[in-house]
């Protein structure tokens, strides 16, 4: 009897453990997370703030916030981004600038990086010395999914990407729905 209390408190606690105030759902019963009404979708044009320091993706349109979703970088320092090849994630202000469903990822939503502002802080990083004469900028950056069945990854906060930013496959397939090229996409650490 004692051993069946116990298991139903583990099992409980572990069902609570799970259900963070994150939810990923299926775009096909899409939920508002800002009013929790079924496929309700954003009013109007979008913005994105991706926060590193809190591995989150949030979600705004002309209502104000309207969904935050867990997101993984490239590198453990969280750094911004100073060359190519350092698995840094960049920061500042971009655009999505083209979309695609990716063999490998799921969806992908490439990045203006490098932009005006990332070239501008390569070559000042590049002046003082921090970096290589030789060194390259670096490209390809986006907003993407997992490998097929490894969301864990996202709860585990792994990062693992090249510099990209990574979600669960559910998640980026909402956002992938109801954010169009052009989206201003903000990150900061």
């Amino acid at each position: 009897m004692k051993n069946t209390i116990v298991l139903i408190f583990v099992f409980l606690g572990s069902s609570l453990l799970a259900s963070t105030h994150y939810h990923s759902i299926s775009p096909a019963n899409h939920i508002n997370k800002r009013t929790g009404l079924k496929n309700d979708v954003p009013v109007g044009a979008v913005y994105i703030i991706i926060n590193k320091s809190n591995y989150e993706l949030s979600v705004y349109d002309e209502k104000g916030w309207y969904a935050t979703y867990p997101v993984v970088f490239g590198n453990n320092s969280l750094e911004d981004k100073k060359m190519e090849g350092d698995r840094n994630t960049p920061e500042g202000t971009f655009h999505i600038i083209s979309k695609k469903n990716h063999s490998q990822w799921d969806r992908f939503m490439a990045l203006d990086y490098p932009n005006k502002e990332s070239r501008e802080k390569f070559l000042q990083r590049k002046e003082r010395g921090e970096i290589p004469a030789s060194a390259r900028i670096g490209g390809g950056i986006g907003i993407h999914g997992t490998w097929p069945h490894e969301d864990f990854v996202i709860d585990r906060y792994k990062n693992w990407t090249l510099g990209c930013i990574s979600m669960k496959r559910p998640d980026v397939e909402e956002i992938y729905n109801f954010t169009p090229v052009g989206t201003k996409v903000i990150i900061r650490k």
